[in-house]
């Protein structure tokens, strides 16, 4: 295993939602019946739209899989349609999540999420909608509505942003967190004095971040 495979979910009504997706298994897959594994739901930013999916591995952790060894969790990457965004497809995401649940052994009380830029209000999004599927999220570079705050305060958070970032401004994710605070919530929040709008490098190449997700799991799964 540690290939990143191509698959296609053909699902909903009449097969309307139709998402590509990588699929990385982890390099110790297979070797126990009865063993469960961790998984990463990774959104990508804007500019990795599309039908082409190697372009989902121009930033982010499908990028860094192909330097990572023995990284253990099933990681499932999927690609935006060219004329729509992550917030939009929260319903085609959670359908396509099912189904990969539904193949592969995934420790249900280990589920992450997370994403970059566009990918970031994605998973501030799909989070809000489905907090209970969630044993953690790390939204980087993207932003929310504080209003999601009652639905969110009860998952680990650990956001991330660069405070030069001329693209989508640090405002975006201080609202979110400072509501997220003010709800109860332990929220972590990572501001990079000195980045830009690529908060999200030096995050996925940070173990600390897997290592914090690894420290999470929903205790009601």
């Amino acid at each position: 295993m540690g290939n990143q495979e191509q698959h296609r979910f053909v699902g909903g009504s009449g097969g309307q939602v139709r998402l590509g997706y990588l699929l990385y298994l982890p390099s110790g897959y297979g070797g126990g019946a009865q063993q469960t594994w961790p998984l990463i739901l990774f959104l990508h930013g804007m500019g990795e739209r599309g039908d082409d999916l190697e372009a989902v591995k121009t930033h982010g952790i499908p990028k860094e899989l192909d330097r990572m060894a023995d990284f253990p969790f099933i990681v499932v990457s999927p690609q935006c349609p060219e004329d729509t965004y992550w917030p939009q497809e929260t319903a085609a995401l959670t359908m396509m999540l099912d189904d990969v649940m539904a193949r592969y052994p995934v420790d249900r009380s280990r589920v992450y999420l997370t994403g970059l830029s566009m990918g970031g209000f994605g998973t501030w999004a799909l989070a809000a909608i489905h907090p209970e599927r969630f044993a953690a999220i790390a939204p980087i570079c993207g932003g929310g509505d504080p209003q999601w705050a009652s639905a969110l305060k009860d998952i680990p958070v650990w956001a991330f942003h660069g405070a030069q970032d001329d693209v989508v401004p640090l405002i975006r994710s201080e609202e979110i967190v400072r509501a997220l605070e003010q709800a109860g919530s332990q929220v972590r929040f990572t501001i990079y004095p000195e980045l830009g709008h690529d908060a999200w490098t030096v995050t996925y190449q940070n173990p600390e971040l897997y290592a914090w997700f690894l420290s999470h799991r929903r205790n009601d799964r």
